[in-house]
């Protein structure tokens, strides 16, 4: 293992980083079929696609490859997509009838390109979804008949709640739905293990390349401080971090989320807590997240109110969380606490759309970027070929614009999770 670059944030992932990326920044000018702005799974996932069907693609990256949501996540591979109740009432159809398979459809594609392109990424599979109250019970046996009338390929199956303390070593939840399909990964290993596939495939990558414009025309002008991008179609993919369209800036929230991850486990310890390896996730908005890594730390995530990053301040908060669950944990070592945003419309459904004719834009996964991000890919890369079916099941569901939404996104954000919190208790 190498260790990453100071560019990426102190995690866990970029501590562990399978090869730390050095691609060189835009200088010149450059031509291209297509531009992609922004190097996280959208951005990585569409160039991908695109290269894999023959386009010339260039990507331009701020920071490095996977620095933003992409590279921080809790890498939790979870299927379904938000919003799709609001997306199904906007058709007045059925939600089964309008998504089916794509719930789980970025699944696919990961599962492909790891066997692929050999991608090392910890990819391993099993997921509980807890329940806290009994409305989460009840919730939990409608995702399971869901399924079961889907026919599901994986097993998928309603834990007690003896058998959920079991599975996750706490008295906190009164069941689970036990879902094997879903599972968990090392995110930052698969964002550069797919930009390192879509340059063997023929893409470029810059790093360290910010955007200052985009011009428009029959041509999109990508440009940066040195150089630019001419391309025949741009797909902006910054998601929380990118604010250089002002339209997208009203459309969307940053809402911090922060994790930590402990000293190596005992195997003992191990056991007692996720003997079965799974992803453990609560179904409260102000969520809690967590599971093992490969070398069995605990990595346990959740949104706060707190807008900081400073690790001290994270480590304590998210300790006491840990000693909630795992009182035996109360004093464990932790070796890494960071944080980082998550795009949330407020729908909740992924934003795809397009700011002409040309330029696309797609963001916004309220949680489920790791699945939807390759989803999204494939999506935008239909697009641009002239595909637009599943492009404008999104794109004909307006987002909510929220005036001043980027200029008083703390203020905003705070009162929306203590909003969140207290519904969450109800």
């Amino acid at each position: 293992m190498r260790m990453s670059s100071q560019q990426h944030t102190g995690s866990y992932y970029a501590a562990t980083v399978n090869e730390v990326t050095d691609f060189a920044p835009l200088r010149g000018d450059r031509t291209a079929d297509v531009c992609v702005v922004g190097a996280g799974f959208t951005g990585i996932s569409t160039a991908l696609h695109l290269a894999e069907r023959g386009y010339d693609v260039h990507v331009v990256e701020a920071n490095k490859v996977g620095w933003g949501a992409s590279g921080r996540n809790g890498g939790q591979m979870i299927g379904g997509i938000a919003g799709e109740r609001h997306i199904a009432r906007h058709y007045g159809r059925d939600i089964e009838e309008l998504f089916g398979e794509l719930r789980w459809a970025g699944h696919e594609i990961i599962r492909e390109r790891v066997a692929t392109y050999g991608i090392d990424c910890d990819l391993k599979y099993g997921y509980v979804d807890v329940a806290i109250k009994k409305r989460h019970m009840q919730d939990i046996r409608h995702d399971y008949d869901r399924l079961k009338k889907a026919d599901f390929p994986h097993e998928v199956r309603i834990l007690s709640h003896e058998e959920t303390k079991a599975a996750t070593g706490t008295n906190a939840y009164i069941g689970a739905l036990l879902n094997m399909g879903n599972g968990h990964l090392h995110p930052l290993n698969l964002c550069i293990g797919e930009a390192n596939a879509a340059v063997a495939r023929g893409a470029t990558i810059y790093e360290s390349s910010p955007v200052v414009e985009i011009q428009r025309g029959s041509k999109a002008r990508v440009v940066t401080k040195d150089g630019s991008v001419s391309a025949d179609a741009v797909v902006l993919a910054g998601n929380a971090y990118h604010y250089l369209e002002r339209k997208l800036r009203g459309i969307l929230f940053p809402v911090n989320s922060f994790i930590v991850a402990t000293e190596p486990l005992s195997a003992e310890i191990v056991a007692e807590i996720n003997p079965h390896d799974l992803a453990i996730c609560d179904p409260n908005f102000v969520l809690e997240y967590y599971r093992l890594s490969a070398d069995k730390r605990l990595l346990f995530g959740g949104r706060l109110n707190y807008f900081g990053d400073d690790p001290r301040v994270i480590e304590a908060r998210h300790r006491r969380k840990i000693a909630r669950h795992y009182p035996q944990l109360a004093n464990v070592k932790i070796d890494y606490a960071w944080g980082g945003r998550i795009g949330v419309p407020v729908n909740r459904v992924p934003q795809l759309g397009k700011l002409a004719s040309n330029i696309f834009y797609c963001q916004g996964y309220s949680g489920h970027g790791v699945n939807v991000t390759h989803l999204a890919g494939q999506i935008m890369a239909d697009a641009i070929g002239g595909t637009l079916e599943r492009f404008d099941l999104f794109a004909n569901v307006k987002p909510f614009v929220v005036p001043f939404a980027h200029t008083l996104s703390t203020p905003m954000v705070a009162l929306g999770v203590l909003y969140y919190r207290l519904k969450d208790r109800l």
